[in-house]
């Protein structure tokens, strides 16, 4: 079957409220582990994930931080809007050049409280911050789709974006943890090798990675890389649609260093062991990227991405994944 004509009805479960952990354990390496291994599934906990991954194995992170993408604006009225940062416009080549933005930038956004925000109208918050007395005006230029594209200004303009968010946002916890945000939010809900700001949510399954467990790995001859998904809108967007197709997919920005792509490939006749969902999808895309520079040699950097059906599109055939990573690393 055509993956477009998949039903979204046959994804339809019920999650019970109390199956959904409102709170992380004490320790982040005490969490459940779920083991599948010669047909038989068993648990145990996540510091003991080193028992179970074969030496030489190559083991891939996401190491992409969390940013406090929710700012809240309140009215003269009382009505509060929220404006919750999903990425950069267009006119900005990548998050990181939309985050150290100094001063103003634009931003694609959902907006909590839309019909309370009419088009031109600018909501001020004010704000001190360790003695520093923090404007910021937020500007509604224009609705496309679900998107709202959001002018912001701030003061003191030596200020990044990055710092603002940081400053005066909140931390954007996943829809169905059903609480208020909690100032150790800012801690738990970032995995502990977090560096590159840009996505709206964490990478949850290198939340319950530790030091302590990352050095048991180490001793064990388990090898790491590091790749960044910024995680965007699609996290929060609810499918509505009746089929797969009618349901378009928000892009998400990946960075992959050279010499990372390369050890990915050195290891491919090894067990290579993806952290995540984000990590997966990343290395995934790699393979496809390889390909389309096969089909087109001369493919240029802006044509260098991966829309949401090509994987099952593309004119190929029998490409094996050390052709196609060879070719990314020549190009």
């Amino acid at each position: 079957m055509n993956p477009k004509n998949l039903s979204i009805s046959d994804f339809t479960y019920t999650l019970p409220l109390h199956q959904i952990a409102h709170y992380p354990l004490a320790e982040r390496d005490e969490s459940k582990l779920l083991l599948y291994y010669k047909n038989k599934i068993s648990e145990d906990v996540y510091k003991n994930l080193d028992q179970y991954i074969d030496p030489a194995t190559l083991m891939i992170f996401n190491n992409t931080k969390v940013i406090e993408a929710r700012l809240l604006f309140q009215k003269d009225t009382g009505a509060v809007v929220e404006v919750f940062c999903l990425e950069p416009d267009r006119r900005y080549p990548d998050i990181t050049t939309g985050m150290v933005q100094k001063g103003s930038v634009v931003w694609n956004c959902l907006i909590g409280g839309a019909s309370k925000w009419k088009a031109g109208q600018v909501l001020e918050k004010k704000m001190l911050y360790q003695n520093l007395e923090i404007y910021i005006r937020a500007k509604y230029l224009q609705k496309k789709d679900e998107q709202f594209s959001v002018e912001l200004q701030w003061s003191p303009v030596e200020l990044s974006f990055a710092e603002i968010v940081h400053i005066a946002g909140v931390m954007p916890l996943p829809p169905y943890i059903k609480r208020t945000v909690t100032p150790e939010d800012a801690e738990r809900y970032q995995t502990i090798y977090a560096n590159s700001n840009g996505s709206v949510a964490a990478p949850t399954a290198g939340l319950h990675f530790t030091e302590g467990l990352l050095r048991k790995l180490e001793e064990k001859k388990i090898l790491t890389e590091f790749i960044t998904l910024h995680v965007g809108a699609g996290t929060f967007k609810p499918v509505k649609a009746a089929s797969m197709e009618l349901h378009t997919m928000h892009s998400e920005f990946i960075d992959v260093p050279l010499v990372t792509i390369e050890r990915i490939l050195h290891n491919y006749s090894n067990a290579i062991t993806a952290v995540g969902t984000t990590t997966a999808r990343t290395i995934e895309s790699l393979y496809w990227l390889g390909i389309k520079i096969l089909l087109k040699p001369t493919i240029s950097y802006d044509e260098l991405f991966l829309s949401q059906w090509e994987p099952y599109e593309l004119p190929v055939k029998d490409i094996s994944v050390p052709d196609a990573l060879g070719e990314l690393i020549n190009w």
